[in-house]
């Protein structure tokens, strides 16, 4: 065995340790699996930005013949996707343990565990919003209090388990800082947003209440830890110069929990009416829009400022990667959320800005995917 460094797929090379290329490989008695051993959670970002397309396309405030049914396909897909990555994920545990243990060493793969978490939260929300066309309210609400609830007790563990990782064991400064280091601590706020989705199918009283404000919970810690890790990435932006461009797309990591939260404080003002009493079910549909406006002006300018990297890092060579599906679920936030505003304002504008969003939303899941399955079929992504 010998030493190499591998090039990640979502950043900079990491030292680990790697076999000949012959396979099967027969190591302490059991077979490896080659084929997944560079298969990291970073993968589960290809269902999140598949999921997205569907829900935010149900989301948006206009009706297209034909969308619902599109997005039900899509949703489909990404649950196909997920079951897939599930089964590959485990032989890459059961085969390539040491691998494994090493994404969790590595300050650059460890905060995609927040990814497996949302992949599971995005496809159950997509299962209540497009899917029960397909598979009937009771499948989809039971499938997705399944998935909520797995991806809710995953993403708590991974926001409080990672950053620990990352401290006694990353050895990360201030100029390392990256925007997938947010990648754990925006889990709480999918739960946040999708959460609501499950309320009107509880018992009414303290089960729909409970589960409301456990939401709120959420947001709260989701929203405190996303604006202690901000300023380190804005400040590593503006000091530390421009990302490498392999991991120029990840600055649109930063629009995840900005649309998500928007998200949030709408569902929360959806619901609210009957789960909570009054003044406070009044007070989630004014703190929707005085929440959202202000997020929803800073994720356009963070848009503008990503895309503007993106088109320098293009023009110097930036090749695809895996981080190319930072340019979906963020951007799919960003359409839920202007959805949301569009609800509790009743202004056009957001309507047309939501429109606007899903184009670009649905570009880049093509792109994104078409260059995934080149990259699978050809090998190139998985080695």
């Amino acid at each position: 065995m010998v030493t190499a460094a591998l090039p990640s797929p979502t950043g900079p090379p990491t030292t680990s340790p790697v076999t000949s290329p012959a396979a099967p490989v027969i190591t302490d008695g059991r077979p490896r699996v080659p084929a997944v051993r560079h298969l990291g959670p970073n993968w589960y970002a290809a269902v999140m930005g598949t999921a997205i397309v569907a829900t935010a396309g149900a989301a948006l405030p206009v009706r297209v013949p034909g969308l619902r049914t599109l997005c039900a396909a899509v949703w489909a897909l990404s649950l196909l996707l997920l079951l897939t990555l599930l089964v590959a994920r485990a032989l890459h545990w059961r085969h390539h343990a040491d691998q494994a243990r090493a994404h969790l060493r590595d300050p650059g793969m460890a905060p995609f565990y927040g990814c497996l978490a949302m992949a599971l939260l995005a496809v159950g929300g997509g299962a209540v919003t497009v899917g029960a066309d397909w598979i009937g309210t009771t499948a989809a609400v039971a499938l997705d209090a399944v998935l909520f609830t797995a991806g809710t007790a995953i993403g708590l563990a991974a926001a409080v388990t990672v950053p620990y990782l990352l401290a006694v064991r990353g050895r990360t400064g201030p100029g390392e800082a990256s925007p997938v280091w947010l990648l754990p601590l925006v889990a709480p706020m999918v739960s946040a947003a999708l959460g609501p989705l499950l309320v009107p199918h509880l018992p009414p009283g303290q089960p729909r209440a409970t589960l409301l404000l456990a939401c709120v919970a959420m947001f709260g810690a989701s929203l405190l830890a996303t604006l202690l890790m901000l300023p380190l990435v804005f400040a590593r932006l503006l000091t530390g110069g421009p990302l490498p461009p392999a991991l120029t797309p990840a600055l649109f990591l930063v629009l995840g929990p900005l649309g998500q939260s928007t998200t949030a404080a709408g569902n929360f003002a959806d619901v609210a009416p009957g789960v909570v009493p009054e003044p406070y079910a009044a007070g989630f549909g004014v703190f929707a829009v005085l929440y959202g406006v202000p997020v929803m002006g800073f994720a356009l300018l963070w848009f503008v400022l990503a895309a503007a990297h993106v088109v320098r890092a293009r023009r110097l060579g930036m090749g695809f990667t895996m981080t190319w599906w930072a340019f979906t679920f963020p951007v799919g936030t960003c359409v839920t959320g202007a959805a949301a505003l569009a609800r509790h304002t009743g202004l056009p504008a957001f309507g047309g800005l939501a429109v606007l969003l899903y184009a670009v939303l649905v570009a880049a899941w093509l792109t994104a995917a078409v260059r995934t399955a080149r990259g699978v079929l050809g090998g190139a992504l998985l080695r």
